[in-house]
């Protein structure tokens, strides 16, 4: 017997007093999209995991060469590949996610122009193809990593942790990226000078606990603790965790959030005008 049909009756502000209801109801169509994205970027196509096995690999390479040979930073007794490798997943995680939360809505204008759903489904779906993307290159590294003396250990446990930490900046930054790119397309060359920025900030290409002095300063950027936290799942007992890192993090995280969730709602009702 097929379940009854619930009508939807769309009248004026009911999609501000229901809308964590209607997120709900369209569940299904947000799990669609996900797939879809999924599909589109891997489905008959070899550069799908090629290209999430190139770029990561390139600017590690890179990255090695000018932290550990030209600026001769220290790694410990660990390989200097396998703590750039590390921190160069977590911020793939990020930067993924947060081009594709960003790019969301002017990619899917036909979407946006034609039919009723809650908005916020398009930017939240853009964070399954960054997570496959993670999955999939964990999967081709890790088995590696007894080559660099790394075995497997309890805190691989915590690694689903701080992949959600990764993904609650890029959310949040994504839903004001987002927005603003509606608006002001110029959102649209702006983000990737930003990620550019961002890299050389973040300490993707050393580890912030050589660099004492410094520490407590680069702790102020929220991927600071999410990299050492992926360094610290990863490559065992020889990385430490910094407190103010993971507090700076989840507060600004927060805030990110927050804010991004406030100006998404409040301009979402001009996206179908605007597009």
């Amino acid at each position: 017997m097929a379940a009854p049909v619930e009508d939807l009756l769309i009248e004026a502000g009911r999609a501000d007093r229901h809308y964590v209801r209607d997120l709900w109801r369209y569940r299904e169509l947000l799990g669609f999209l996900a797939w879809r994205d999924i599909k589109v970027r891997y489905k008959q196509t070899a550069m799908g995991v090629l290209w999430v096995i190139i770029q990561p690999t390139v600017q590690t390479i890179l990255l090695t060469f000018v932290f550990s040979k030209l600026a001769r930073m220290p790694s410990g007794s660990l390989p200097y590949v396998a703590v750039v490798l590390a921190g160069q997943i977590a911020w793939m995680l990020f930067s993924s996610a947060f081009i594709g939360a960003g790019n969301s809505l002017t990619s899917n204008t036909h979407l946006v122009g034609k039919v009723y759903f809650p908005r916020l489904i398009l930017p939240l779906s853009a964070l399954g193809v960054a997570l496959v993307d993670c999955l999939v290159l964990l999967a081709l590294t890790l088995p590696f990593a007894p080559l660099a003396g790394i075995g497997p250990t309890w805190r691989w446990a915590f690694l689903p942790l701080f992949m959600a930490a990764a993904l609650a900046p890029a959310i949040g930054a994504g839903l004001w990226i987002g927005a603003l790119t509606v608006k002001y397309r110029d959102f649209r060359f702006i983000t990737p000078f930003l990620l550019q920025i961002g890299m050389f900030v973040t300490p993707v290409g050393f580890s912030t606990q050589f660099l004492p002095s410094w520490r407590e300063l680069l702790a102020l950027n929220p991927l600071t603790g999410v990299v050492e936290g992926f360094r610290w799942c990863l490559l065992g007992e020889q990385q430490e965790l910094f407190l103010p890192s993971l507090v700076s993090s989840g507060v600004i995280s927060a805030i990110l959030i927050v804010s991004g969730l406030w100006y998404f709602r409040r301009t979402e009702r001009q996206f179908a005008d605007i597009l």
